[in-house]
């Protein structure tokens, strides 16, 4: 009996180690993926389109949702790894957002004028 109580304890105890590990290896998961994120938004975010744009914010919003799940079990230098990761990739989703609508205000900008400097040709051509 006692060898029957010593097993059961054994095996408690290792199913609650491997969901602590588990545990730690999803919450690690998540910074390693923010981190991941950051770099991918630093080094490719100024070639992306609209699309590619859309779905960065759905990934950043994932990746939250992840990190919110574990967040009482973060320590503090995670936290404070977190929130600097997260700045970093507000940084890089604001100044894309930032050059993408200067971009598409050039764009427009250029559209009208062409189609002031059509009009300006047509009313001379009519003219002469």
């Amino acid at each position: 009996m006692e060898r029957r109580k010593m097993f059961w304890a054994v095996v408690v105890t290792a199913v609650m180690s491997m969901g602590l590990l588990s545990s730690c290896a999803t919450k690690e998961r998540a910074i390693n993926r923010l981190e991941k994120f950051s770099y991918e938004l630093r080094d490719h975010s100024a070639y992306y389109t609209v699309d590619e744009w859309k779905q960065a914010a759905e990934t950043f919003v994932d990746i939250r949702k992840d990190i919110s799940k574990h967040e009482m079990d973060y320590t503090a230098e995670q936290k404070k790894k977190i929130g600097v990761l997260e700045g970093k990739c507000a940084g890089y989703m604001a100044k894309g957002a930032k050059e993408g609508i200067f971009d598409k205000i050039k764009g427009f900008g250029n559209e009208i004028e062409g189609i002031l400097q059509g009009i300006l040709n047509a009313v001379t051509d009519y003219v002469d």
